[in-house]
């Protein structure tokens, strides 16, 4: 009896679109609850599981900020500031949110050391206080979390961006001289990138080649629970593969959205999946439009997919 009333008295728990329940897990991945972690006293702000949901980029950003080493774009922006330079990089030197170039153009980081709950406001915040910055500031960021405020989507026009994959991180010395400093911060990111290409055939897919592997890592929009039942399906019909001898290993979780990762047979490069990517993706939207159930077989297989997830954010 007790335990009925007590279920009776429970309050309703809503939530505002993006955020995260409070009984629901925390996205930080720490596997506790999110009044218990980030949604606790002291844990952190409201935790936006979706924080470039809307744009037109979403799924690049999340591959610039938690999967590629080296990238830039032309970020265009709206409004007030349209006539500025920024340039949105995955990581700037000394992993600094933002600088200001002597000629005044804005760089803006994704892969920084903090995290307020909502990197599209964090994003937007840094980015206003650098185009206030006076030109060859060489570090902008936050100290404390940004409180309210425009976020990302309401600062930049909508439209895809332009990514240009880089070797290295020689495009930080472009158009400076080279200190003493900067060198030492350029040799040690320098052996952290991976050569990395984006595919041309679909959007916001990267091939890798990590030590003597090769990989896919395609970061797609659609909702998991969806985007994994498709992919149940596709395994049991063995239509999974993006081309012959590479395998679904398993799948990132990043800021609300699956990237699916394969191993590539050696050599595949990333003229050779091209081809195959875009095979895949044909398949997966027909298996995404069922509405059957999924058969015991398939179920089966959805587990194991599950089983192989990690959330990186």
């Amino acid at each position: 009896m007790a335990k009925k009333n007590r279920a009776k008295t429970r309050t309703a728990e809503t939530t505002a679109p993006g955020e995260v329940g409070p009984r629901q897990p925390c996205p930080c991945g720490s596997g506790k609850r999110y009044k218990a972690c980030h949604g606790a006293p002291g844990g952190g702000t409201v935790f936006v599981k979706r924080p470039f949901e809307g744009l037109a980029s979403e799924c690049d950003l999340v591959a610039l900020r938690e999967l590629v080493p080296a990238a830039s774009a032309v970020l265009p922006l709206a409004g007030a500031h349209a006539d500025r330079d920024v340039r949105i990089c995955t990581l700037l030197p000394m992993a600094a949110p933002a600088m200001v170039r002597d000629s005044g153009e804005v760089w803006l980081g994704l892969q920084v050391q903090h995290n307020f709950g909502d990197p599209s406001r964090d994003l937007a915040a840094v980015l206003l206080a650098a185009l206030d910055a006076e030109p060859g500031t060489s570090m902008v960021g936050l100290t404390e979390p940004p409180g309210e405020g425009p976020r990302l989507q309401d600062l930049v026009v909508d439209e895809p961006l332009r990514i240009d994959l880089h070797e290295g991180f020689d495009f930080w010395v472009s158009d400076v001289e080279e200190s003493e400093e900067l060198a030492a911060a350029l040799e040690q990111a320098q052996g952290a990138a991976s050569p990395t290409a984006r595919l041309a055939s679909v959007e916001a897919a990267y091939w890798t080649h990590m030590g003597d592997k090769e990989y896919l890592r395609w970061v797609m929009p659609e909702p998991e629970d969806a985007l994994v039942d498709a992919f149940a399906r596709l395994h049991v019909s063995g239509d999974d593969k993006v081309i012959d001898g590479a395998r679904l290993i398993g799948m990132f979780r990043a800021h609300g959205v699956v990237a699916p990762v394969w191993e590539l047979p050696p050599g595949t490069g990333v003229e050779g999946v091209e081809d195959g990517a875009a095979e895949l993706r044909t398949r997966l939207e027909k298996a995404l439009a069922s509405d059957a159930d999924l058969t015991t077989e398939e179920r089966s297989a959805r587990a194991g997919l599950a089983n192989r997830q990690i959330t990186i954010r």
